[in-house]
């Protein structure tokens, strides 16, 4: 009885899950256009992959903008968790917890087509509220700093919600008398947060940055909507260039190359990250 009521989850993880990443596995080892049979290519596609420069760039730019946007997004829902839980009476809690979870529910898609015409040089909202104090419009989408800046603040925007529940829950969890110990022993103000929130939360942010980190590794949806990758190959990231060897090159034996070794730099990320957590990491 206990199989069978798991048997519809095993079999759908299996035909949506399971199977995909087997097949794209054996494909990075095979030519293949869609149009005409498979060859068995052995590491070629791997190869070239490697002399790639767009894909070189790529990955260069994944792995930089995960660093700003996880800082940014752990540290934003950390600092609203503790502003929201230490200032704020019950009932604006629960408003803010759905305010700010609110964006995660949007399409990454329709989010990204809104903010674009947000930042835009010549109508955008941004820039005219820059000029009414006198700073000259900022061309956000048409340079590479600027359009770095736009897709990880809406990254971030969109995605720190999350976060934020996760900090938010694990501050709650807090009791109150190891504040009240604290204050005995004289802790006051940063000094309370430093030495006993952030070890008393730290599972949470470990739980919080393994997740940030997979998600930021496989952004697609805001740099190829806000860019295309542009201007050059400035904001072009690991999963856009997978998108774009396999439907408009129409090389999907590379393309499953290049997402097998993102596949393996997630998994090399996420084990160091585990490993490195035994020394920050404090369970009660």
């Amino acid at each position: 009885m206990a199989w069978l009521f798991l048997a519809p989850t095993i079999v759908g993880m299996g035909v949506f899950t399971l199977v995909p990443i087997v097949a794209s596995v054996l494909l990075a080892f095979f030519r293949w256009d869609i149009l005409s049979a498979p060859q068995f290519a052995g590491l070629d596609n791997f190869a070239e992959m490697a002399t790639d420069p767009t894909v070189r760039v790529a990955f260069g730019n994944t792995l930089a903008f995960v660093v700003v946007a996880v800082v940014l997004q752990l540290g934003v829902a950390l600092g609203l968790a503790v502003l929201i839980q230490d200032r704020l009476p019950n009932w604006l809690r629960v408003f803010f917890r759905s305010a700010f979870f609110f964006p995660l529910i949007l399409s990454a898609a329709s989010v990204s087509i809104f903010m674009k015409y947000l930042f835009n040089e010549q109508f955008g909202v941004v820039n005219w509220l820059l000029g009414t104090v006198g700073i000259p419009a900022v061309p956000w989408l048409t340079t590479p700093f600027g359009s770095a800046c736009v897709v990880a603040l809406v990254y971030v925007w969109q995605n720190f919600g999350f976060s934020f529940l996760l900090f938010l829950g694990a501050l709650s969890a807090i009791p109150q008398e190891t504040y009240e110990a604290a204050s005995l022993d004289g802790a006051t103000g940063w000094r309370k947060h430093r030495y006993v929130t952030l070890p008393l939360i730290s599972p949470t942010t470990l739980v919080a940055s393994v997740m940030a980190i997979i998600n930021a590794l496989q952004v697609f949806d805001q740099p190829y909507v806000l860019t295309r990758g542009g201007p050059g190959d400035s904001t072009r990231t690991a999963v856009m260039v997978i998108f774009e060897t396999a439907f408009q090159q129409l090389q999907f034996g590379k393309a499953s190359a290049i997402g097998v070794v993102l596949m393996l730099v997630i998994m090399a990320v996420t084990a160091l990250q585990f490993r490195l957590s035994k020394r920050f990491v404090f369970y009660q």
